[in-house]
Order: C-alpha cells, then sequence, then structure tokens
C-alpha cells in the first residue's frame, strides 16, 4: 500500500518516498502526495527526482488494481529506476490548487442548487456538475449566490464515520453517479461549515475564500431531466505560483 500524505495535507507540494517496483503500468511508492485520478478530480502531475539529480516527468497518477496501490504514470519509461531507490516527489502545485479550489467550488454548487447529482468533473480551471432536475436554474441568481458564499470564507474540515454510519445517512451521498470511496471500513466527509457535509476522498481548500472568482459559464439542457452547470475561473492572476 501507499502512504497517501495528501489525504493528512492537501497543501504538502514535497516529500520523499522509496520506489517498491515499476511496470508498465507506472511506478509504486510506499508514500505521495500524488492525488490519483478518481471522484472526478484529475490525478496530479509533477516531477520524480533522484538524489544525483535525474528526473521524471509524472505525466498523471492513477490508482492500482491492488486496493491501496498508487501509480505514478512518467511521461517516458526508464531502466535506470530500481526498487529501493530513495526519490523526491514535487507536484504542479499550481495545477494541484486549481483543481482543490474548483473541487471545493462545486460542492458549493450542490449546495445551491437542491437536487441530485448525476455527473460531475473536477478540470484545470473550470469544472460542472450534472443535476436530475426539469427545470433551468437562473444563472445570474446561481452567480449571485456562489459569490456570496465564496465571501463568506467559511472553514472546511474533514472528519471520518464507519460505512455502516454512512449506510444509516444516505442523505449525504448526492452524487447518483459517483459512489463515496469506500474499501477500509470508514469514509471521510468533508464540511463546509454551514453550507456542505458530504463525502468525498479528493484535495480541498482550505477555507472557502480561497477559491477566488468564478463565474457560472453556461447551463445547458441534457435531456428532459438534466441540467449542467458549468464552472470557470475568469482571472488567471487569482492562480497561485
Amino acid at each position: 500500500m501507499t502512504e497517501e500524505l495528501f489525504r493528512s495535507d492537501a497543501y504538502a507540494r514535497t516529500c520523499e518516498a522509496t520506489v517498491l517496483g515499476m511496470d508498465e503500468h507506472g511506478i509504486r511508492l510506499d508514500s505521495t502526495v500524488f492525488y490519483p485520478e478518481g471522484g472526478g478530480q484529475p490525478g496530479d502531475t509533477g516531477l520524480l527526482r533522484l538524489a544525483d539529480g535525474r528526473e521524471l516527468r509524472i505525466a498523471n497518477t492513477r490508482k492500482g488494481a491492488q486496493p491501496g496501490e498508487i501509480l505514478h504514470v512518467p511521461m517516458e519509461f526508464t531502466n535506470w529506476l530500481r526498487p529501493g531507490v530513495s526519490v523526491t516527489l514535487e507536484i504542479d502545485w499550481s495545477r494541484r490548487h486549481r483543481l482543490m479550489r474548483m473541487h471545493t467550488c462545486l460542492h458549493l454548487l450542490s449546495a445551491i442548487i437542491i437536487a441530485p447529482v448525476t455527473g460531475g468533473q473536477v478540470g484545470d480551471g473550470y469544472g460542472r456538475l450534472d443535476f436530475d432536475l426539469p427545470e433551468t436554474p437562473d444563472k445570474d441568481a446561481v452567480n449571485e449566490q456562489l459569490t456570496a458564499l465564496i465571501g463568506s470564507d467559511a472553514p472546511v474540515s474533514f472528519r471520518w464515520i464507519t460505512d455502516a454510519e454512512l449506510d444509516a445517512h444516505p442523505e449525504l451521498v448526492k452524487t447518483m453517479s459517483v459512489q463515496p470511496p469506500r474499501g477500509v471500513g470508514r469514509v471521510r466527509l468533508v464540511n463546509v461549515e454551514g453550507v456542505d457535509l458530504q463525502p468525498c476522498g479528493g484535495t480541498h481548500v482550505a477555507r472557502i475564500g480561497e477559491i477566488g472568482a468564478v463565474m457560472v459559464s453556461k447551463i445547458e439542457k441534457k435531456g428532459r431531466q438534466n441540467r449542467r452547470v458549468r464552472l470557470e475561473f475568469p482571472d488567471a492572476n487569482l492562480i497561485p505560483t
């Protein structure tokens, strides 16, 4: 299993790790700050660096076939990486932070539009949620509510509940297409204080004011009972370096 350092600290940008193995699917490490693709959020990208200065560019991060296994997919595979070698990992922080901001913003959107979520995507500077909804929400009203919520700068915290506790409270699950991550006997809840509480394994900002300026770029009718709401960050100057 890979120790998932991003679970306890989404702001950790680097870590030391030991290579456990490597094959055509990717590199396995004993610990990582790289988030693996899942729950609508893309996998992290970045660098893997050896002590002698050699580097591998990590193009994607995915979950492996075994429970708890994380695969770091390099842009090019190499024959000089061996099990037992110590490496330094460094994520593309600017990209990760944009994903964190958008992921948290989509949680706010699900609190504004009260309807089951049938699909979603967290993108780099954009995102969307699909709602099981017969009527099209007013775009200006959603924009105003999002802006007001972000301005409240509510804190974001996390806690864990057991699978049994989640089964006893099905109302916590808003997504119809993506189920909460299970398999270890407990599920993490993301709490936007006073705004939203739901299971989620993704990375999030510490306070919602950190999301910054965001806009509803489009609301589409995708079917009789499906409305797709798209968000985007309008100002590149808000992206951290």
